[in-house]
Formats: structure tokens, C-alpha cells, sequence
């Protein structure tokens, strides 16, 4: 008999224990929080994923349990230079180890590479999948090449030239510096 693993209630250390792995698919709209920062006619957009989980020794001879990552779409944004839209293609290929507490968390957090979470019988994979797609976003979307002609100029060939630059007020102090001779 196959076993069923839920999204919102996985329980990794079974999935673990078999070495399984997991597939599953949606849409970005059934990612609540990240869907505000898309734009709305592409949030039909799939969302392939993958997770696999496994056992691994420690070096204290304790079993550890690891999920694997991966995660495959592409973002509808804005871009942030010609503001139109783009698509960012997005890929996540993450490791996880799991520990009992936050507090060990914490503890190994800056002497470990790999990433953190805490065991819990009732893993939030959904919850996991959206945080790392909502941290992959790029902090400035915008197309490799614009489809349109970006102005990149502060003046408009409509607009008034800007007035004859002014004068330095202090041009005129330096003339009238005190020498050291005198």
C-alpha cells in the first residue's frame, strides 16, 4: 500500500524513514501572500515542485532527517525599468535539516552552511514552498533587454531648457582671500 502525504500536514519523518519523494503542482494563486506582489492576469502561472526527504548520520551517530527542495516557475512582475511587464523564471534547489527546537536552531544556526527547520509531526509544506518563492523574488525585476525604448534622459525635448546655471556666490570670496606675504 502506497502512503499519502498532504501538503499542509506532511509528515516528514515517515517520508524520511521510506527515503520518499513527493510531487506536486498548483498555480501561484494558491500562494496567498506571495500573489499581492504579482501582477493579477498571470497568477494561473504553474508551480511544479518536489520534495524528498531522507535520514543521514550525524558525527554524534544520531539520525538526522533532510528534505530536499526543488521548485520550478516563473514570477509575473513589473519591470522596474521600463515598467512593463516581465516574467521572471524562478528555480529553488534547497537542502533542510531538521533539529528539535528553535533554540537548537539558533544555537547551530552561524556554525552550519545548510539551512534550519524544527520538526514538527505536522509539517507545513505549503507554508515552506511559498516562503522560499517569496524570498527568491528579485528586489529589482526588470527585463535583460526592454521590448521598448526606456528614457533614460531628465529632460523632455518638449520642455523648456533648464535655465543658464547660476553663478557660484562664493566665486567671489576667493578674490578677495588675504595672501600669506601680506
Amino acid at each position: 500500500m502506497e502512503k499519502v502525504f498532504a501538503t499542509r500536514r506532511l509528515d516528514i519523518k515517515s517520508l524520511a524513514l521510506i527515503q520518499g519523494g513527493v510531487n506536486g503542482g498548483g498555480v501561484l494563486a494558491d500562494f496567498e501572500r506571495l500573489s499581492e506582489d504579482l501582477r493579477s492576469d498571470a497568477l494561473q502561472t504553474p508551480v511544479l515542485w518536489r520534495v524528498s526527504a531522507e535520514t543521514r548520520t550525524n558525527a554524534q551517530g544520531a539520525d538526522d532527517i533532510w528534505l530536499h527542495l526543488s521548485m520550478q516557475t516563473s514570477l509575473p512582475l513589473i519591470c522596474q525599468r521600463c515598467l512593463g511587464p516581465v516574467d521572471v523564471p524562478m528555480s529553488v534547489d534547497r537542502w533542510f535539516r531538521f533539529v528539535a527546537s528553535e533554540d537548537v536552531a539558533l544555537a547551530q544556526d552561524e556554525e552550519v552552511e545548510e539551512d534550519l527547520l524544527v520538526f514538527s509531526r505536522d509539517f507545513d509544506l505549503a507554508d515552506l514552498l511559498e516562503d522560499e518563492l517569496l524570498m527568491e523574488i528579485p528586489l529589482v525585476p526588470r527585463h535583460v533587454s526592454c521590448p521598448v525604448p526606456v528614457k533614460l534622459e531628465a529632460i523632455d525635448a518638449d520642455f523648456a531648457q533648464a535655465p543658464e546655471a547660476r553663478k557660484n556666490p562664493f566665486a567671489a570670496l576667493a578674490g578677495l582671500q588675504i595672501s600669506k606675504d601680506d
